[in-house]
Formats: C-alpha cells, sequence, structure tokens
C-alpha cells in the first residue's frame, strides 16, 4: 500500500530530535513546555491560556503553511508560575478550540503534502490485525460512559486474544513495537497536558512512524491511545477493591470523575462516538491493506480512489486520537468546581466525528466495491476450477465432492439421515453417490415417492441396487435474505429426509452454484446427478430413471438408462408401474381397459356413460380408470369427488398417486429428450408419450388397453365421437374384434379432426429442446413465450409453450 500511494521516500528528521521528546522515565511535570515556532504556535496574551482572537470567536490568521498561525509576539511559550495554571481548563480549551480552526480552515490538499513528506517506509511487513484485535478489545470495554464501565469483547476477538497469546511470533512483534507505542503514548500526553497545537501533535506522530506502512502508522498511534486510556478505566473499575489502584486513582481524580458522571455525559458520550468513528475507519484502512494482491490491483478504480483518500483518512483518524487524549487530560486535571461546563468541546468532538464519519462511508463504500470485485474474481476462478476437476481422472470421489459439498475440514458439512448426526464427507468414499439437488420448494409428493424408492432399495442390503448414496444438495438464492420461515422450511425438509444431506445451505458456495446451473442444468425442478466412485459423473440428471423405474435402474448411468428404454414397449405398465396394483390385476386378467383423464366434468360423464354402454352392447369386459390431469388440482379434486358419489368408475383418490402419474410421464419425456431423441419418428414410444402430454394440455383424453397392449392413445374430441357412434361400426366388433374395431373407426373420425399439439415447458425445467415436431403431423412446431399464473400447487409461474 506504501509505494501504491506514491509518497515521499525521502528520510525526514525525527521530531523525537527536534522537540523535547519524554519517556516514561522523564516527568511531565518538572518539564517546561516551550512551544516551537514552526507548526501551530499562538500569542498568550497577558491572562494565561487565553487566545488572541479575531473580530470572530476561533478564527485566527493562518499563514502560508497549513496549520501554523501568525502569533502577535514571535513566542507562545507558556510561563510557568505554577502548576495550576500549566494545566487550567482553558488551557485544554486552547486546544480543542484550536483544533475547530483547523477543521474550518485546513486545507487538506497541504495538510496531505506533509503528511506524504513523513513517510518513508522501510519495507517491513507487520501483521497489525493481532495488535488491532487487542485495541479494539480495550476500547470496547472502555468506551462506555461511567455508569456502566464495561462491556465485553466480542467471542471472535477473545478467541482470537487466547490463540494470539500463545504463538511466540506474536509475542516477538509486541516486543518488536512496544518501544514505539510507548513513543507515541508519552508523545500524546506531553502534547495534550501542555495544550499543543493537535495538527503540530499529529504530524510529530506521523514522525515517529515514518518507517512504518500506512496502516501500521494508524494502529500504532491507536494502541498508544489505548495504553492510556485503558489505564485510566482499569483504575475506574479496580480502585474500590484494589489499594493501590485506589491509590494512584486518587492522584488521577477517577473518583471525583465517577461521582460527578451525569455532569461529565456529554462529554463522555462525545468522546465514545468518536472513539467508536476512530475503530471503524481504522478497521476499514487495515482491510484495505489485507485485500489479496492476487485478484485486485490498482487498475480497479475503487482501489485506486481508496488508496488517494487514505493518507487523508489516517491524518484525521490520528488528528482525533489525539483531541479525545486531550479529553482523558482534561477529565484528571479540571478541579471539581469545573466539572459544570459548557458543551462546547462535546460540539468540537462531534465536528471530528462528523468528518470520521464521511471518511469511513466512503471507505467503506470503495470497500464494499472492491470486496465485491474480488469475489467475483474469486468464483470465476472456482468456477473453472469445478470445470477442469469434473474432467480430471480421479483414484476416489473424494476431491469432486468436496468440491461441491464443502471444501475445507473445519467442521463435519454432513448430517446422516438416519442417526440425525453429522458426519464427514468421509462416509461416501468410494461409494455411488446420488445427488439431489432442488431448492427448498421441493415438494411433499416428490419426497414422499423418492423415500419409498429408498427404502426399498434398503430393506435388502446385498441388493446390487442398494449401493449407492443419495445427499441433498440444497441451493437457495443468495440475494434473498435468510428468514426464520426459510430455516424452518429448511429444518423441515432436513428432518424428513432419511438419506444425507447438507448441514446448512450456506455451505454451498456460489461458484458451485454456478457450475451447478450451468453444468448441469439445474433451473429449480429437482434433478438427480450421479457421481461413480471415482467422482466422475455418470449421469447428469437420473430423477427420470429415479421416477420410472426406481432402483432397478441402477447404477443410475446413461449406459442403464439407454438399456431399459432398448428393453421397454410402449405398453399399459409403463403408464402405471408401481402405482396402482388394482390396473395391474386387470391386466393380467386380459380386460379392456380405459385410462382417461381431463378437468371436464361433463365430458367425464358423457364418456364413462358411453363406454359402459358400449362394453353392454359389445359384450366386451371394460373398466376405467380416472387418472386425473397434470395440473388444475382443484379441478381434478372435484371430478374425484363426483367419481365417487356418482358410481363413475375406478379412479386415484390419493392426489399423490396423480402427481406421480404425470411426474412419470414428464419423465419419460425429458429421459428422451436428454438421450438426444426429442423428434425419433423411429420410436414410437416418444410420439406416444409426446401425444398424451399435449392432450392433457389441450383437454380430454383417453387411452384404450387390451390387458396390457395400448389399443388407441386418443384425444377427446375423437375418443367421445368414436364411442357415440358405435352403431357406425358395431358390426366389426364380431368380425375384427373390439380393439381393432375401435382403432379402425377412430382412425377415421381422427382424420376429420386433427387435434392441436402443444408443449408447455417451464423455465425450471432443465434442459429444453430447442424446436420440437408435432407427433401428429410431424411438422415442425412454433415457438412462443408465455406467462402463466397459475396457482395450483406444485405449478411455476414463468412456462415456454411450444405450440
Amino acid at each position: 500500500m506504501d509505494t501504491q500511494l506514491g509518497g515521499s521516500s525521502s528520510q525526514q528528521p525525527n521530531v523525537a530530535s527536534s522537540l523535547q521528546q519524554p519517556t516514561r522515565s522523564n516527568n511531565p511535570l518538572q518539564v517546561s513546555f516551550q512551544q516551537p515556532s514552526q507548526l501551530g504556535s499562538v500569542q498568550q496574551p497577558s491572562q494565561l491560556g487565553s487566545l488572541q482572537q479575531s473580530s470572530q470567536l476561533g478564527s485566527l490568521q493562518p499563514t502560508n503553511q497549513l496549520g501554523s498561525f501568525q502569533p502577535t509576539h514571535q513566542l507562545g511559550a507558556l510561563q510557568q508560575p505554577s502548576l495550576t495554571n500549566r494545566f487550567s481548563p482553558s488551557s485544554m480549551r486552547q486546544f480543542i478550540k484550536g483544533d475547530r480552526s483547523m477543521i474550518t480552515l485546513s486545507d487538506d490538499n497541504v495538510m496531505v503534502k506533509q503528511v506524504l513528506g513523513t513517510h518513508a517506509p522501510d519495507g517491513r511487513e507487520v501483521d497489525i490485525r493481532p495488535l488491532l484485535y487487542i485495541v479494539e478489545d480495550i476500547l470496547n470495554r472502555t468506551t462506555l460512559s461511567p455508569e456502566g464501565l464495561m462491556i465485553a469483547g466480542t467471542q471472535a476477538q477473545v478467541e482470537y486474544l487466547e490463540d494470539k497469546t500463545n504463538q511466540a511470533n506474536f509475542l516477538v512483534l509486541l516486543d518488536a513495537l512496544s518501544y514505539t507505542i510507548d513513543r507515541i503514548s508519552c508523545e500524546i500526553q506531553y502534547k495534550a497536558f501542555g495544550g499543543s497545537d493537535a495538527h503540530q501533535t499529529t504530524l510529530s506522530i506521523f514522525h515517529l512512524v515514518s518507517s512504518f506502512a500506512w496502516d501500521a502508522k494508524l494502529v500504532l498511534a491507536l494502541a498508544a491511545f489505548a495504553l492510556n486510556y485503558g489505564e485510566f478505566w482499569l483504575l475506574a473499575q479496580i480502585y474500590s477493591t484494589n489499594q493501590l489502584a485506589r491509590a494512584m486513582a486518587f492522584l488521577r481524580q477517577v473518583p471525583g470523575i465517577i461521582e460527578h458522571a451525569g455532569l461529565l455525559k456529554p462529554r463522555f458520550d462525545a468522546l465514545n462516538d468518536l472513539i467508536r468513528a476512530i475503530l471503524e475507519v481504522t478497521r476499514s484502512v487495515v482491510e484495505f491493506k489485507e485485500l489479496p494482491s492476487t485478484y485486485i490491483t490498482q487498475e480497479v478504480p475503487a482501489l485506486s480512489s481508496a488508496l488517494a483518500q487514505i493518507p487523508t483518512a489516517i491524518y484525521w483518524t490520528i488528528r482525533s486520537i489525539v483531541a479525545c487524549a486531550a479529553q482523558i487530560s482534561s477529565f484528571t486535571s479540571l478541579g471539581y468546581d469545573r466539572f459544570v461546563v459548557s458543551t462546547t468541546e462535546a460540539w468540537e468532538l462531534s465536528t471530528l466525528t462528523h468528518k470520521l464519519r464521511t471518511i469511513r462511508d466512503h471507505l467503506k463504500k470503495q470497500l464494499e466495491i472492491c470486496n465485491q470485485y474480488i469475489e467475483e474474481k474469486r468464483d470465476v476462478e472456482a468456477f473453472q476450477m469445478l470445470v477442469s476437476l469434473f474432467e480430471m481422472i480421479h483414484i476416489d470421489n473424494m476431491k469432486p465432492l468436496r468440491a461441491i459439498i464443502y471444501p475445507r475440514d473445519d467442521l463435519q458439512p454432513l448430517v446422516d439421515g438416519h442417526s440425525k448426526k453429522r458426519v464427514n464427507i468421509d462416509v461416501l468414499r468410494r461409494k455411488n453417490v446420488l445427488l439431489l439437488i432442488s431448492s427448498l420448494g421441493i415438494s411433499q409428493e416428490e419426497l414422499s415417492i423418492l423415500e419409498q424408492i429408498y427404502n426399498e432399495s434398503r430393506v435388502q442390503s446385498t441388493r446390487l441396487e442398494s449401493q449407492y448414496e443419495l445427499v441433498w444438495i440444497p441451493l437457495v438464492d443468495r440475494s434473498v435474505p435468510w428468514t426464520d420461515p426459510m430455516q424452518k422450511r429448511f429444518e423441515s425438509l432436513q428432518s424428513s429426509m432419511p438419506w444425507y444431506t447438507v448441514y446448512h445451505p450456506s455451505l454451498i458456495g456460489k461458484a458451485v452454484v454456478r457450475f451447478i446451473k450451468e453444468k448441469w442444468h439445474f433451473r429449480n425442478k429437482p434433478i438427480l446427478v450421479v457421481l461413480d466412485p471415482q467422482g466422475r459423473v455418470v449421469s447428469p440428471n437420473a430423477i427420470h430413471m429415479m421416477w420410472i423405474w426406481g432402483s432397478n435402474a441402477f447404477p443410475f448411468t446413461s449406459a442403464r438408462e439407454e438399456v431399459l428404454w432398448r428393453d421397454e414397449t410402449w405398453r399399459l405398465e409403463l403408464l402405471v408401474d408401481g402405482i396402482d396394483p388394482t390396473i395391474l390385476n386387470w391386466i393380467r386378467d386380459g380386460k379392456y381397459i380405459f385410462l382417461y383423464g381431463g378437468d371436464d366434468t361433463e365430458w367425464v360423464r358423457k364418456f364413462t356413460s358411453t363406454a359402459r354402454a358400449v362394453a353392454l352392447a359389445a359384450d366386451v369386459p371394460l373398466e376405467l380408470a380416472y387418472v386425473g390431469k397434470g395440473s388444475k388440482r382443484e379441478q381434478v379434486r372435484r371430478i374425484l369427488a363426483i367419481i365417487a358419489v356418482e358410481k363413475l368408475g375406478h379412479s386415484w383418490q390419493d392426489l399423490a398417486m396423480t402427481w406421480f402419474f404425470w411426474t412419470r410421464l414428464e419423465s419419460m419425456l425429458f429421459s428422451k429428450i436428454q438421450q438426444g431423441k426429442a423428434d425419433d419418428h423411429v420410436d414410437p414410444m416418444m410420439q406416444e408419450i409426446k401425444k398424451l402430454l399435449s392432450y392433457d394440455r389441450d383437454g380430454s383424453w383417453a387411452v384404450l388397453c387390451k390387458g396390457s397392449s395400448v389399443v388407441v392413445n386418443g384425444h377427446g374430441n375423437s375418443i367421445l365421437p368414436t364411442l357415440v357412434e358405435f352403431d357406425k361400426w358395431k358390426e366389426n366388433v364380431r368380425l375384427q374384434g373390439f380393439d381393432v374395431a375401435f382403432k379402425n373407426y377412430h382412425d377415421l373420425v381422427r382424420g376429420e379432426t386433427y387435434p392441436c399439439c402443444r408443449f408447455e415447458f417451464s423455465h425450471f425445467a432443465g434442459r429444453i429442446p430447442e424446436g420440437m415436431k408435432c407427433p401428429e403431423c410431424h411438422r415442425y412446431m412454433e415457438k412462443y413465450t408465455t406467462y402463466l399464473c397459475c396457482h395450483d400447487e406444485g405449478n411455476t409461474p414463468d412456462m415456454i409453450l411450444y405450440n
């Protein structure tokens, strides 16, 4: 930071050699306070301590040098008639009012040149943070009014101090800095008791720390003040219980200060406010020094602006430290009759507080910009590291899993769903791991079905399908503040899961979230990324395999998915497997089965009554099963009630079964898309799946099956007319069979009334095809964008519509 600021590297003479410099071995009461003629000297009139003023109080005639005011006589040396006059209240007010003039009349540009003229760093790098923690601990326990003398430091500071005090290198650092801190402390006390000009005292401190970096200058000055201030309040805290402290406290007039605490409250409040502002600016300066040069340079405007401001910030902070020291000196030198004073002194400190807060706000704003810049750089680096990591070959899965879940070793990042105890990532070593990635909006239906599949795979621990572990990775929007309802929702989800879960969403880094969204195509709906025992991604999303085939899809690889589809056929079991055993019994009995859905009550009534009449007339065993609709849960619920009351046929009263049916059907579509078969006309299953999903969006539909075989998959506009016009094809039933006769006539009706096909893909659906062909006419469908407000549970508002 020193070289960045461009300060002068020429060595300036040490003020200690030109001024009478005290040490702790010198008694300041035995030294004459000869004011130097260089800076801040003022003419003392006939009355000691008063200030020669112009027509306006506090207005001094400045010369061409900052902080130097033209005296009426050549020297403003204080006479030494008695100790009482030397430490009189008027002398203290003179010091403060002089400071007020500096605030209103000083030219910061000239001041900065003088400060830079003292800056001659010798290249030493000092880790000043431990010393700052000590200073903060002291000031946090003292910057209160006497009514409440002590507050505890933060737990982090206390632990840090306890840890640091046991480190030899830190003790060596303190030993090296103690001499400088002692000299600054004496300088501040010496000038404060003598009523010296604040600017001159500030510059003398800069000379004492000329060889240090900018952040070290400030922290050393603050440490020197904390040493004096801490000693003062330590006496106040223990003088009533410690005889030695009691005697020393009387010499410092501490009991009187405590006794008159109420009268001094405005000055204590102003002093505490200023000390807090000093600490805030100091922290900001140190934080700028700690910014990693690997990620940020002076070319970043925010850092360049802050570095240019830091010398000014440090000057006014040290100057405020000097003002605080003067206030403390005035407390210990005032007679009891002087406790009732004007609010001028408090106003002076408030002015400095306002200036420091302005500086603090500027630095904090620039620091926030810098940290955001650094965070973005680190996120980009971390993201690229993740990309490279998953392209490498590993001996086990530990590196990839640590990179995704939590890279450090300072805590146990997982919770065992069975024992509810925290565990290390090592429990997943060399296992097949399924990463369940979702938001907190994962539905209860999804969890219920997934838990059922997971528990079934664990019934026989020796089965091959059970040789995998499931881990929940919760993703949340970092831009949204974490609230109590979100915490409760997370805890509720976590407690209900029997598999491993990440301890808290905050453990998942921003770069990981970006990687999951960009490389694994997570939007908002849950995905199941599969890693093999070496940490390789063997399936970017096995959630569809899980819904379709359950644990039979183990090891959930893309190759396994391809094999399963190759062995699969378009049959009724594919649609209802694992959902309804009643339908499976009908299949075994070879019955005709109508699977139907939609949300039109009148269509349902007419369809069921007509189908039953046709079956009776054709003398065929027919069963009907209502499977609802992929959306509009309330309408489905009403139709279920009507079916039950009017005995219209078999239905799934549990809406979770309806949800699972449509989820499996959508999973079949996405599984095919994931395999690159969105428009494979050679694949009849894909065309039938697309038809059924399209019919569901457009209205009512029905699938006629004979046992396991699917006979017709039709839209309601063609299915119902086929049944209504049974008389036109009933003669063919005897010759061709009911299934063939129905299909032939349905094809005629369908040719006259082509249904309009459409598909809706949520923006949160993950992998969405760029285009899609109509399953009816095989032409490319037009693409639209629509905004759908749907209040059904589980639906998302943003949809992409293909039509």
